[in-house]
């Protein structure tokens, strides 16, 4: 646009002196503030920006915020940083959405000051600069009459009587007279950024909990079928294994048509159970529990017992429907139809379920087809459950996924919502700003120790540290990773050392992991004679079991609360690359954790770790005391670099605390 076209009031515009302040590149804030970034109860949020004017103007700027439910904004002083940088915090004290801005003014004052300060300093005359002052001073405060106008008349009153001009320069530039100005910022410059940035706040568990997933039919005594009482005595072992969540495949009843067999066979005999993601027959759909396991009343007692021993029940909410779901017939619009006349089943190629059928989400009745599922959800909610293990969030719209979390947590700001994927990273990230509480990873895939850190690295630093809570999971029931078939014990151990203390989050498919159930279909990361399709077994105590070890690193995550955080990951240099350590340390540096894992499952690694002493408030001639939290071996260590060395068939891994003496 040429200057002889420039419409006159975008001369104004431009000219408006609110534009004196730049505010920029703002932090946090995820896609521009189109997302909210999520925090719990009792975070800090550290929020920066850059923030400045032209020429030589002091500026000042402060962070606003305040919760969803309150009208009126609190107000906390930035302090500069460097480069024209700027920070302010505010502390998560309830659960709801919070709100958050920044505003900055030029203050004409402490420039005032600042150039009278030089001026002084070159013995120069200050006579007329103080009379500018003044002047200033007056018309601030010439219409106001609260107590902190009058001190600064009072200022005033001081200045113009005092013969002595050192005197005089000495009040004006008073820290306690800046102080009381600074009462009466300069409207004519306030700026205010022009976004009005968000909060998505949840409750701790959303960033620290362990989960546990068992099939509840399998409880039963010599292959029956199990019951949620019969779950009931497995719950004490659990909890005291440390775990706090209870993760349940679906619990409703099971179809009949295109029933699968053994090992995901099409081909079903009358004993076979079914796959429980084959949703609903005539007994009932996804507000219905399975009558083999018991009524509605046995799985409120089973909720009761399980919140009893500290734990929380969170349910898997599978949104498809096995062929004879009561949906089927009801609400036939619902459904794909194909042009033979039949329903289209779920298909994710190479994959076929033949017994599930995916709803159908471009059918034109799409607004009664939302708030029936949103009532599935409300359902479970009335009985107990806060928090649901979403399966394959991914094949349904994001709008929808927007809408439902929204909806619920309006009246349920409690409930956590867990994303199920592994799919595509962009979707698995746009699920999460969407307001998924938790998220699955590609940890259960990264295994080398450049593959760990640098995903680590990615997960924990900005923009994804701000929406993404990883939890990290290494089997489930549909994945057996190669290099769990493989590794033997060695591998499961090392394994659940990564997943329990790189993320503050994580899982077990539990009976199959605490054995180290290794036999998979040849060529396939899947469990050969897999508990989807079958009835187990267990034999919780046969030797080998990691319940023990699970147990303790579960208290040693308890008890230690910087591994209660994902974020604060760092590693540290090693010269093995079979061989990968990092530390994690909490705000004041009083808990630091440094965990050494030997990656390799079949030979002993040794080689130097380099503690970062600077960053821990460690002097280098210092010695600290390393002490084993598996073993409770104590070690004094000095300097950066120190040796260590790890037998996979022992223990292939070191949880140290680091102390200072």
């Amino acid at each position: 646009m040429t200057k002889q076209l420039m419409k006159k009031q975008d001369i104004h515009k431009r000219s408006d002196s609110k534009q004196r302040i730049i505010v920029e590149s703002v932090s946090p804030q995820v896609d521009g503030g189109l997302f909210p970034i999520k925090r719990i109860v009792g975070d800090r949020v550290v929020v920066q920006a850059d923030i400045f004017t032209e020429g030589y103007n002091y500026i000042m700027a402060q962070l606003l915020y305040r919760r969803a439910s309150e009208q009126n904004w609190h107000r906390v002083p930035m302090r500069f940083l460097e480069n024209d940088r700027w920070e302010g915090a505010f502390r998560i004290e309830h659960l709801e959405t919070y709100y958050y801005t920044i505003q900055a003014w030029v203050d004409h004052f402490k420039t005032w000051q600042k150039s009278l300060i030089k001026k002084v300093e070159q013995v120069e005359d200050i006579r007329t600069d103080l009379q500018i002052g003044l002047e200033y001073l007056d018309k601030v405060v010439s219409h106001k009459k609260d107590k902190s106008a009058t001190h600064i008349k009072g200022f005033i009153k001081d200045i113009r009587q005092q013969t002595n001009i050192a005197e005089a320069a000495r009040l004006a530039l008073s820290d306690k007279l800046l102080s009381l100005l600074r009462q009466y910022p300069d409207d004519d410059t306030f700026m205010t950024y022009q976004k009005i940035l968000s909060v998505n706040v949840e409750r701790p568990k959303a960033a620290f909990s362990a989960w546990y997933e068992f099939f509840p039919r399998s409880c039963g005594v010599n292959g029956a079928h199990g019951t949620f009482k019969e779950c009931e005595v497995l719950l004490p072992e659990i909890a005291r294994m440390g775990f706090d969540v209870i993760y349940l495949p679906p619990i409703h009843p099971i179809g009949y048509t295109k029933r699968k067999g053994k090992n995901n066979s099409p081909k079903a005999t009358e004993w076979d159970p079914g796959s429980p993601w084959a949703i609903g027959n005539k007994e009932g759909g996804h507000k219905s529990v399975h009558p083999q396991l018991g009524t509605l009343e046995d799985f409120l007692h089973f909720v009761h017992v399980t919140n009893h021993l500290g734990m929380e029940m969170a349910m898997d909410l599978t949104f498809q429907c096995s062929l004879d779901h009561p949906y089927v017939k009801k609400y036939p619009q619902w459904f794909k139809c194909r042009p033979d006349g039949s329903f289209q089943y779920l298909e994710d190629l190479p994959q076929k379920y033949e017994d599930v059928l995916p709803f159908n989400f471009d059918t034109d009745d799409w607004s009664n087809l939302w708030l029936e599922l949103k009532s599935i959800v409300i359902f479970w909610i009335k009985h107990g459950v806060k928090i649901f293990r979403v399966d394959s969030p991914h094949t349904k719209p994001f709008v929808f996924w927007e809408w439902l979390i929204a909806e619920v947590k309006k009246d349920y700001p409690e409930v956590l919502f867990l994303s199920a994927d592994f799919t595509r990273p962009k979707v698995m990230q746009q699920l999460a700003k969407l307001g998924f509480s938790q998220s699955y990873t590609y940890f259960t895939w990264r295994t080398t120790k450049w593959e760990i850190s640098q995903y680590l690295n990615e997960l924990t630093q900005a923009p994804l540290r701000d929406y993404y809570r990883p939890n990290f999971w290494p089997n489930t029931p549909d994945i057996l990773s190669f290099h769990l078939q493989q590794g033997g014990r060695p591998t499961f151990i090392a394994r659940l050392v990564l997943a329990a203390t790189l993320s503050s989050n994580y899982g077990i498919y539990g009976p199959a992991f605490e054995l180290c159930v290794s036999a998979a279909l040849e060529g396939k990361e899947e469990y050969y004679n897999s508990e989807k399709y079958e009835i187990k077994v267990w034999d919780r105590h046969q030797a080998g079991h990691l319940k023990d070890l699970i147990g303790q690193i579960n208290k040693i995550r308890r008890e230690n609360s910087a591994l209660q955080a994902t974020w604060n990951v760092r590693f540290c240099d090693v010269d093995n690359v079979n061989l990968i350590a990092y530390y994690k340390a909490n705000e004041d540096l009083s808990n630091v954790i440094l965990v050494v894992v030997n990656l390799d499952s079949f030979h002993i690694q040794s080689g130097w770790v380099r503690i970062p002493l600077n960053k821990l408030g460690i002097n280098f001639d210092q010695p600290y005391k390393m002490s084993d939290l598996i073993t409770s071996e104590e070690y004094l260590w000095q300097g950066e670099w120190n040796y260590v060395e790890l037998n996979p068939y022992t223990l292939p891994v070191h949880i140290f605390r680091i102390q200072k003496l």
